[in-house]
């Protein structure tokens, strides 16, 4: 099991030689956070609450979104599963003592990490300095947000995993991710918090994977009786449960492919 802590830590020190990536990330970040908090309230003066959302809440979820955007990696970057499995490397890494899917989980967790202190926290302390966010209302209440994030980064992961996995039928994902990357920051709440939708359309995307990456970390914040199942607990149950269908499906769906790269030779 110690290698579970070794890899975590390599994903963690790989992703923090980025020094300058990581900079012109928070600068990004916090620059498109500027712009859709200032569209967002252009629309608030004009209508000042639409279906339970006022100015600070949509602004407050705007730099959530920027600040867990690259932490969730919900359009990218891919796992290098994906060109492994187009080039056959793949082959060593099912030669390891420990589950494909582990690995990759393990890996992914120290680059979320990282994500999160060194460019998600940043990037909402800008939002903090400029707008008046509406912040959790004391440390348990953060504490239920910081798990919330750490279920997004999973999520996240698992969509990702499940996306690169498509390479073993389709050889190529590319394809996949053109898809997701339009449907995945529709659907999660990033162009727009899914509250500001038509509320029969909001109800059905708020309950997919791809909004408990944005959207119901977003409403855990702030503390929202709108999430499923009428608050934070149900909000965090939500999470847990897309985490383990979605790693559930894609340990199942390793399986499946590894018989498949036997059967046909490597």
């Amino acid at each position: 099991m110690r290698v579970y802590p070794a890899v975590y830590i390599r994903g963690l020190r790989r992703y923090s030689t980025y020094r300058a990536a990581t900079l012109a990330g928070i600068f990004t970040n916090s620059v498109f956070g500027c712009i859709n908090a200032a569209v967002l309230l252009a629309l608030f003066s004009v209508r000042p609450e639409i279906n339970g959302y006022d100015a600070g809440d949509a602004v407050t979820q705007v730099f959530v979104c920027q600040g867990l955007f690259a932490t969730v990696a919900l359009v990218g970057p891919p796992l290098d599963l994906g060109e492994r499995i187009r080039t056959g490397a793949v082959a060593n890494d099912l030669l390891r003592p420990v589950p494909l899917l582990g690995w990759w989980l393990a890996e992914d967790m120290g680059r979320a990490t990282f994500s999160l202190v060194f460019r998600g926290a940043p990037t909402f302390l800008v939002g903090v300095v400029l707008f008046d966010l509406v912040l959790p209302d004391g440390p348990g209440h953060w504490a239920l947000a910081l798990v919330s994030f750490a279920l997004a980064a999973v999520v996240g992961f698992a969509l990702r995993y499940l996306y690169e996995l498509a390479g073993f039928w389709i050889l190529d994902t590319r394809g996949v991710w053109a898809v997701v990357g339009l449907v995945g920051p529709v659907a999660a709440g990033v162009l727009l918090p899914l509250t500001l939708f038509p509320p029969a359309l909001a109800d059905v995307l708020r309950v997919l994977p791809w909004a408990a990456t944005i959207q119901i970390p977003a409403e855990i914040v702030l503390g929202k009786e709108s999430l499923p199942g009428g608050g934070i607990a149900g909000g965090l149950a939500l999470q847990a449960g897309w985490a383990a269908a979605l790693l559930l499906l894609g340990a199942w769906l390793t399986s499946v492919a590894t018989r498949k790269v036997v059967v046909q030779g490597g």
